[in-house]
């Protein structure tokens, strides 16, 4: 996780409090309450673990997604694929049925919803059948993975959860963007130690961040991102107009490419720019995602397994540190310790985030003044 500067001064908000006014804000976008409460979970979520890229930050272009534009049907605007063509009641079901195989249809629901069910789905089966596998068509953009993976966690098993996305990067050497930076999320369960928890898109960063960065005004960390013409940059806004660099240069373009493949093409959803673009926004229903548990008992003693995971992790703790360097971390510690100061301390939200919120609320006559008053004077917590 890429710690994003000023995050000591910004304005602090309970967890609890931040979900509920956010699920507030969904449900006035015709969500049934269920829904809009797990849509306002994962964000607020994200944002717990320090992940502001895929938090409530979202919930105005969500809203947008939800809500039909003024004249227009939501059957034109699926058609269209327009903004606001998202089905606010959307209900992912099966489709497909082999076993341990699924193909599951999202009914064009938020992405959330769909893939929340498809891991449920999925946990649920691999108990009988050792794993499980559920290939998702007809969703939306569905978050982070580490919300997924987590369950999968949480019911003792090895989750993994990847997504398709709108085209950020270019092939390696090439100028155009065509190549999604396609996320894959795993979780492995250990035993007192916190689980792994990996959550990593396949470019330098996820573009939510540059986001930030730029509503910040601060400089891009070098090696992120690209200009428009494919060369080096650290200026948000060129970024932003330009490329995200992939990890690993052409590796890091061929794991995209190969996520973004399994991730879409066994549900007919739309892979690269078939999905849509930056400048016109994502088609409708056409984000695909995959989901798979593994039960560990079925394989192996879960006890077992577990201390082993403990030794593994321990081992990374022990291990020699490059100079200048306090502490060495496993994937997900980080988030998971973030977590716990942040339910102690309050959520950091930048004061651009809470004005959006708080104007899309009000688009849409939801009374947010629980989450501006905790959030006033709120600053300068020990983290």
């Amino acid at each position: 996780m890429a710690a994003y500067p000023g995050t000591e001064t910004e304005r602090r908000v309970p967890h609890e409090t931040l979900e509920s006014a956010v699920a507030r804000i969904f449900a006035a976008c015709g969500m049934p309450d269920a829904c809009a409460r797990l849509l306002a979970a994962t964000l607020a979520d994200a944002d717990l673990h320090g992940v502001h890229s895929h938090g409530v930050m979202r919930v105005p272009d969500y809203a947008g997604r939800l809500t039909p534009p003024e004249g227009l049907s939501a059957v034109a605007t699926k058609i269209a694929g327009v903004r606001g063509g998202v089905n606010p009641e959307g209900r992912p079901r099966v489709v497909r049925d082999a076993g341990a195989a699924l193909v599951i249809d999202g009914d064009n629901a938020m992405g959330q919803i769909a893939c929340d069910f498809a891991m449920d789905t999925v946990i649920e089966r691999a108990r009988r059948t050792g794993v499980a596998f559920a290939a998702i068509g007809n969703s939306n953009h569905c978050g982070a993975m580490a919300w997924y993976v987590r369950k999968a966690v949480a019911a003792d098993m090895i989750g993994l959860a990847s997504t398709n996305a709108l085209p950020t990067m270019a092939p390696w050497g090439g100028a155009d963007r065509i190549v999604g930076m396609n996320p894959l999320g795993v979780g492995i369960p250990a035993g007192s130690e916190a689980p792994f928890v990996m959550d990593s898109a396949f470019a330098a960063c996820a573009r939510g961040k540059v986001v930030v960065y730029n509503q910040k005004g601060h400089a891009l960390p070098p090696g992120w991102a690209l200009d428009r013409d494919g060369l080096p940059t650290t200026d948000p806004a060129a970024a932003l107009d330009g490329l995200l660099r992939p990890i690993g240069d052409y590796k890091g373009v061929n794991v995209a490419m190969a996520l973004g493949i399994m991730s879409t093409m066994l549900s007919g959803a739309g892979y690269g720019t078939r999905l849509g673009n930056l400048d016109d926004g994502p088609h409708a229903g056409r984000d695909g995602q995959f989901v798979m548990a593994l039960d560990i008992g079925a394989l192996t003693d879960l006890a077992e397994f577990k201390r082993e995971m403990d030794a593994v992790i321990d081992e990374i703790h022990r291990s020699r540190r490059a100079p200048g360097t306090e502490r060495i971390y496993c994937a997900g510690e980080l988030e998971h310790e973030t977590a716990l100061a942040y339910r102690r301390d309050g959520i950091p939200l930048n004061d651009e985030t809470l004005s959006d919120l708080a104007s899309t609320a009000a688009a849409r006559g939801v009374d947010l003044s629980d989450l501006l008053e905790a959030a006033r004077g709120r600053t300068n917590l020990s983290i």
